[in-house]
């Protein structure tokens, strides 16, 4: 065996692992990605687990990473599918929610549990600078001379902040449907200005 298939079946072993950690916090919660259990259920020496992964960070941050990587492949698919020139906002809103409410838990690997990786402040490369870059791709036929950073800032807030509150039941679940209208539709478009005082 050359030193590149070494290579390959141990990326592959890595790949493995980190599709079964991901599957298992969704069925069970980060509490039951163990080291014990992710070595019984991927079939990899557990010797073998903890040097691929020796700081369990290390395993919830490429699960992260795989979400936004993810997250950003599903976006770009609702900007595309639009095949409109004015974004496709809308569509990355219905995108985006689909995706946090499917998968709550790699959702909290990219956002909850990874401080490091960040949107917009000096972007991580790769994964996460793709999804901000998708935000912003979606919200910037909207800026009418406004920073679209910013506007993309403000626009992943509004989504973080719908999916978040949504989760802990602490918006009234009867007006879900309008909340996400109000979101995708209007309430990040440039409006009249503010009145005049009499």
């Amino acid at each position: 065996m050359s030193p590149t298939d070494g290579a390959d079946a141990g990326t592959a072993e890595q790949a493995r692992v980190v599709a079964v950690a991901r599957q298992l916090a969704e069925a069970e919660g980060w509490a039951a990605v163990t080291r014990r259990r992710l070595a019984e259920r991927s079939g990899t020496d557990i010797e073998a687990l903890y040097r691929q992964f020796p700081d369990p960070a290390e395993l919830v941050e490429t699960v992260a990473l795989g979400g936004f990587a993810d997250l950003a492949a599903a976006l770009a698919a609702a900007r595309s599918a639009t095949g409109d020139d004015d974004g496709g906002w809308p569509a990355v809103v219905t995108a985006y929610l689909d995706f946090a409410y499917a998968n709550p838990e790699v959702y909290d690997a990219m956002l909850a549990h990874t401080p490091d990786l960040t949107l917009g402040r000096d972007p991580a490369p790769g994964p996460p600078r793709a999804v901000f870059a998708e935000l912003r791709a979606a919200l910037a036929p909207m800026a009418a001379g406004r920073d679209p950073d910013t506007l993309a800032e403000v626009g992943w807030a509004l989504l973080h902040g719908t999916v978040m509150l949504t989760r802990g039941g602490r918006l009234r679940p009867d007006a879900q449907d309008q909340r996400e209208q109000m979101i995708a539709v209007g309430l990040l478009a440039v409006g009249p200005g503010p009145a005049e005082p009499g």
